[in-house]
């Protein structure tokens, strides 16, 4: 029978932290052991130690403040408003399991405003879906997007199970240009439900229209409880 491969002792020490900030033990803001204690405890060397630190500092997950301590970051998710990223792709990038809830998938005619925003006739047919995206079963976004079906004719026969809206326009009409406004909002008792959060919590929404080749593909309102996501401007 074949041996498995050792795990190096850095990943143990790693996985170790991990574990504790991923199940709460390690909150934000929590001061983890210092890179000597760690090594002690794991019975290995400072430098040992220090490559997993390093490596959770440059994931995001942990900060150092020189002649203080290395913090728990505040984890909450975020996208770039720079670019357009997938959120199934950002989610798995920071070690987390994805989901997503399809609330709506119809083909109805359009409404004034979103005729407006989408460049089409009052009444002309539009694609609409909503979807809660989840992070570790948690929502962290809730996307209602209007698609031209004169550009992604198939959008609406798309299994959301295997591929985000965002995967599925990308790869029917690579996008060219994009437009985003972001805004604090006040949401409904439905908006409040679908993100498991009370009606008083904060939201933020980012409103993203998105161009292929000078052709107006998508509308989105894309909206996030204000205590579990962050957006930036940084690439």
């Amino acid at each position: 029978m074949a041996m498995m491969p050792a795990i190096p002792h850095y990943q143990k020490i790693k996985q170790y932290l991990l574990q504790n900030i991923r199940s709460g033990a390690y909150p934000p803001n929590y001061q983890i052991l210092p890179e000597g204690q760690l090594a002690t405890q794991f019975g290995v060397s400072r430098m040992t130690a220090n490559k997993a630190i390093r490596d959770l500092v440059q994931d995001g997950l942990l900060v150092r403040h020189p002649g203080v301590g290395t913090f728990v970051t505040d984890q909450k998710a975020e996208s770039s408003l720079i670019e357009i990223y997938n959120i199934a792709d950002e989610v798995k990038n920071r070690g987390n399991d994805y989901a997503n809830d399809v609330i709506c998938r119809e083909d109805i005619t359009a409404e004034e405003e979103i005729a407006l925003r989408l460049g089409i006739r009052v009444g002309a047919r539009v694609f609409r879906t909503i979807l809660v995206h989840r992070e570790n079963g948690i929502p962290i976004q809730l996307e209602d997007r209007y698609v031209s079906p004169r550009w992604v004719p198939g959008y609406l026969d798309s299994d959301f199970s295997q591929h985000t809206p965002n995967e599925i326009l990308v790869a029917a009409c690579p996008i060219s240009d994009l437009e985003h406004v972001v805004e604090a909002v006040m949401h409904d008792s439905e908006i409040a439900a679908w993100l498991e959060m009370s009606v008083s919590d904060p939201c933020l929404r980012l409103v993203r229209r998105t161009w292929s080749d000078h052709h107006l593909i998508s509308y989105a309102r894309l909206t996030y409880p204000g205590d579990r996501y962050k957006l930036r401007s940084s690439a």
